[in-house]
């Protein structure tokens, strides 16, 4: 919506009555209505069986017909002067013609016959004066004239108002204003309430933009020393970091104008309109400056150019991205305009957009640390007034590796529902705990049936993963396992612990693809046959060694080559040849048989702790890491100082062991987020073949990227 840093406000009555211009087509639309359905003269109408005593009495001097519709009846002056016709008198109107005593609207065949019938009944037939006329109603057709013109005007005003979108200024969003710039102003007028002190966890990122809004304030500062200003900074991460509420918080920081629009804004159905929108919007951020432009997923006018080959010669999108170019060049430093931008998609903007000179800076805002959700918890926590003496943001951050700031917002807010759903009158841990299982898992399924042979299944399935998981050096720790059904599609899962780290190395994979199998093989060891729930297992496998060949050069006969192409500069064409493909997918198959005889060969030998998991979980539905200790003993490989404590958490009795109450009555996969933060393992619904999985696969492509590929 565009915005005028000030819009004239509607003036209000004391009544509180706001006045809008479509008052007046409406009065104007009821005023034809009047004029064309109304009966004329309707104050004296009249009926003929009352005109022709009239008549037969001697008291009619005149009848007039007009246009074969209306007759007009014009008494004698004898009989005008008679008590019950005296509100019936002749008047003259505005133009000096004599009004009839009497009007109504009569049919034209019966008023002839009826006078026919009429003349030979009079004393005197000459003393009746009868009258055809034809008259027109100018002012009647000059006003239907100009109420079409006027509704004509309404439609192609609203039209316009669609098509364009929105405008600026005061006069609205029309035709004219098309080409204007639909940016927010936020100034001293329109003061934001989101400052640095609600932005957590991001405390690299918020010391590069501080500076920026210490630019805007001290511009001296840096240019007695011979600083330039920086042009523009673009903050990228993933969904759900912080992107925007960082911006919102440089908009309340900085007490300077803020411009804030999307980068969907610019495009529109009409040719030239975004590049005319971008020059306004530089235009108007150059009469208030010094000033903030933001543009929010900037990806949408900043793609690199010529990568779409289906694309026109002309695109609008590639005009507007051209038009931004010019204008980031286009203002100098000392005008004190800098420009914001936000992206999840840095890969695919164009080179041009990103080199310095356009965005000085490019400020990374990633999921945060263990610090980080503790500070963004205590930021979350703070709007719960009631909370119990048990819930710690430590302790919460602890079971949260790799969540968002959105998610960590997710989680507070549905602990809160869910303790107002048990009628608590605090938010305990507890809540808290069942929160981060709503926003991993999905919501607990408590009325689905199926039959103690399929529920057999899940539980060998999840405790082979929950097995070969313990007894890999390299795979994540165990946090708990459940096969409470949850989410849309959702069966058991195991659920893990990731390290919090960038660098994956080729043993750490493979075992990740060694756990993963874990539910495979151990329906095959115990049941000789396998079922429908590891499809997605297998889907999170088969991304994970493609991405290792392919991306990573882990295969000695591929060689140390990628073929990753996040910018799409290779197009349709694969940058391998048929017979390169089909080594890769050889690889691929014997990288998974070979994690898969080793996951068979491992369980195996550990049979007999895959059999104790799975009646454990048959009878309590989920179990946690000191479950599993004590009953097939402590892990062989040391743990990390996070996994100790999340493990003192659940021995000290935050994380409760106690059976769910939900009824084992269905035993589903968890459904697929690859956003998720806590990597699960998961069985999938053995009613239908096509399943999703609810947890991040433990390393999969996108999450063991080093930093020179992110």
């Amino acid at each position: 919506m565009n915005e005028t840093p000030k819009q004239p406000k509607n003036k209000k009555a004391p009544n509180g009555f706001k006045f809008n211009h479509y008052w007046i087509y409406g009065i104007l639309f009821i005023v034809f209505l009047a004029l064309n359905f109304l009966p004329r003269n309707a104050g004296k109408s009249s009926t003929w069986n009352d005109v022709r005593e009239m008549v037969l009495n001697g008291e009619v001097q005149e009848l007039k017909y007009i246009n074969d519709r209306y007759l007009e009846v014009f008494l004698t002056e004898e009989a005008s002067q008679q008590d019950q016709y005296k509100k019936t008198r002749n008047n003259q109107n505005m133009f000096g013609q004599v009004e009839p005593n009497f009007s109504f609207e009569i049919e034209n065949g019966y008023f002839n016959n009826e006078v026919q019938e009429l003349k030979p009944k009079l004393e005197n037939p000459n003393s009746l004066v009868i009258k055809y006329e034809s008259q027109s109603d100018i002012f009647g057709q000059i006003f239907q004239w100009i109420f079409l013109i006027a509704i004509f005007l309404i439609f192609w005003n609203l039209a316009f108002r669609r098509m364009g979108g929105g405008g600026s200024g005061g006069g609205g969003p029309n035709i004219f204003s098309i080409g204007r710039a639909r940016a927010q102003i936020f100034d001293k007028d329109t003061k934001v309430n989101i400052n640095f002190k609600d932005v957590a966890g991001l405390e690299e990122a918020k010391e590069e933009v501080m500076e920026i809004v210490d630019f805007l304030k001290n511009p001296k500062k840096y240019t007695n020393l011979g600083g330039k200003i920086p042009k523009g900074a673009l903050l990228v991460g993933p969904p759900g970091t912080g992107k925007t509420l960082l911006a919102k918080a440089v908009a309340g920081e900085a007490g300077v104008p803020f411009f804030s629009l999307s980068g969907s804004d610019f495009v529109e159905m009409f040719v030239g309109v975004g590049a005319s929108r971008v020059r306004d919007l530089f235009k108007q951020a150059k009469e208030k400056a010094p000033a903030i432009i933001f543009i929010d997923e900037i990806d949408a006018i900043g793609r690199a150019r010529g990568k779409n080959l289906m694309q026109s010669s002309n695109d609008e999108r590639e005009n507007t991205l051209n038009q931004l170019l010019a204008e980031m060049d286009g203002f100098g430093t000392d005008t004190g305009v800098i420009i914001l931008a936000a992206t999840n998609r840095a890969d695919i903007l164009d080179s041009a957009l990103m080199r310095p000179g356009r965005f000085d800076r490019q400020i990374s805002v990633d999921r945060p640390d263990i610090i980080g959700r503790e500070q963004i918890f205590g930021v979350h926590l703070r709007p719960l007034e009631k909370l119990g003496s048990d819930v710690d943001a430590h302790k919460l951050a602890l079971q949260t590796p790799g969540f968002a700031g959105a998610e960590i917002a997710n989680v507070c807010n549905e602990a809160a529902l869910i303790a107002a759903r048990r009628n608590k009158n605090k938010v305990e841990m507890k809540d808290f705990q069942d929160a981060i299982d709503r926003v991993i898992g999905g919501l607990e399924k408590k009325n689905k049936i199926i039959s103690p042979e399929e529920k057999k299944i899940v539980a060998y399935h999840e405790a082979g993963h929950a097995v070969a998981g313990w007894f890999l050096e390299y795979a994540d720790p165990l946090l708990k396992v459940s096969i409470v059904p949850r989410g849309v599609a959702a069966l058991g899962y195991a659920q893990y612990l990731p390290k919090e780290q960038y660098l994956y190395r080729t043993e750490q994979l493979l075992d990740s693809m060694c756990m993963t199998l874990g539910g495979r093989a151990a329906e095959d060891i115990f049941f000789s046959k396998v079922s429908t729930g590891a499809q997605n297992d297998l889907e999170r496998i088969t991304k994970l060694a493609y991405g290792m060949i392919t991306n990573y050069g882990m295969s000695k006969k591929v060689g140390q080559v990628s073929f990753n192409d996040p910018a799409g500069e290779y197009g349709y064409q694969r940058p391998y040849s048929e017979k390169t493909a089909e080594l890769i997918d050889q690889e691929v198959r014997e990288m998974i048989d070979n994690a898969y005889q080793r996951t068979i060969k491992l369980l195996t030998e550990k049979k007999a702790e895959v059999e104790a998991i799975a009646q454990e979980l048959l009878t309590k539905e989920i179990i946690f890491k000191s479950d599993i200790e004590r009953l097939i003993g402590e892990r062989p490989y040391e743990e990390d100082e996070v996994s100790k404590q999340v493990n003192q958490m659940q021995n000290g009795g935050i994380i409760e062991t106690t059976p769910t109450s939900a009824a084992l009555n269905s035993v589903e996969d968890t459904e697929d987020n690859n956003d998720s933060p806590i990597s699960e393992e998961s069985t999938d619904n053995l009613e239908s073949p096509i399943n999703s999985d609810n947890g991040d696969t433990e390393v999969s492509e996108d999450d063991f990227k080093s930093p020179d590929s992110e």
